[in-house]
C-alpha cells in the first residue's frame, strides 16, 4: 500500500524477533484495523526473507517497512525486498538518506538529543524516530519543538494506547508501538482471542483520539 510522506500512517506496529508464521498471523488481523503500517525488524536470522514474503502477500493493503536498519548493506537489501519505509535506532549518514530518496522509500533514522534530531533533518530524513521516548516522557517532544519548530518526529519506546495521545499532543507526528500493542505471548502462540482483544482496545483508544 504505497504511501507518500503526507499519507504516512500515524501509528506503526513494530514486530520484533518473531517467526514468519507469527508475523503473518498478526498482520492478517491488522489489515482490518486502524493500524496501516507495520515495521518488521532485522534482529531475526531470516528477517529479510520474511519481509520479502510479507511484502508480496500484504503490500497492497498495508504499508510494510523494515526496522533496525543499521548499515547501507541492510538498507539496499530491504529496499530490494520491497519495503516502503525504513527505521533505525541510530542516525543515518547522508548516503543512506539519499539512497532512500532515490528509491522513493521513507527514511526514519533514530535520534535522542536535539543535535541528533537536527542532524538527521538537515541531511534530509523524512521523519526522525525519537528512541527511547518513554525514558524522557511526552514533555520532551514539547521541549524539542520549542527551538526546532514543528518537525516530523516519531515517538518509539514505551508507547501504548493509554499514553499515545500525550505524545501526539506534545508534538510527535507519529508513534511506533511494540509491546504496548500486543502481549508477546499472544503473538508467539498466535492467540486469536488475546490478539483481537488487544487490537480492539487499541482501535477504541485511537478512534477516541481522532474523534470518531
Amino acid at each position: 500500500m504505497k504511501q507518500n510522506l503526507n499519507e504516512f500512517a500515524k501509528v506503526t506496529a513494530i514486530l520484533r524477533g518473531y517467526e514468519f508464521e507469527q508475523i503473518d498471523y498478526v498482520i492478517g488481523l491488522l489489515v482490518n484495523s486502524s493500524i496501516k503500517a507495520v515495521e518488521i525488524t532485522l534482529n531475526h536470522a531470516d528477517s529479510k526473507n520474511i519481509i520479502k514474503t510479507i511484502v508480496k502477500k500484504y503490500g497492497q493493503v498495508i504499508s510494510i517497512g523494515a526496522g533496525t536498519v543499521l548499515t547501507k548493506e541492510d538498507l539496499i537489501d530491504v529496499i530490494k525486498c520491497g519495503v516502503e519505509f525504513v527505521l533505525s535506532p541510530t542516525v543515518f549518514d547522508k548516503d543512506m538518506i539519499d539512497y532512500c530518496k532515490t528509491n522513493d522509500v521513507i527514511s526514519v533514522p533514530g535520534a535522542l538529543s536535539p543535535s541528533e534530531i537536527y542532524q538527521n533533518l538537515k541531511l534530509g530524513a523524512d521523519i526522525v524516530k525519537v528512541f527511547p521516548a518513554a525514558r524522557f516522557g511526552s514533555t520532551y517532544f514539547k521541549d524539542i519543538s520549542a527551538p526546532l519548530g514543528k518537525v516530523p518526529l516519531m515517538a518509539v519506546g514505551g508507547i501504548n494506547g493509554e499514553n499515545m495521545k500525550e505524545y501526539f499532543t506534545a508534538g510527535a507526528k507519529f508513534v511506533g508501538i511494540s509491546s504496548g500493542l500486543f502481549d508477546s505471548s499472544d503473538i508467539k502462540n498466535c492467540d486469536e482471542i488475546g490478539l483481537k482483544k488487544s487490537l480492539n482496545y487499541f482501535n477504541k483508544k485511537y478512534k477516541e483520539f481522532i474523534g470518531e
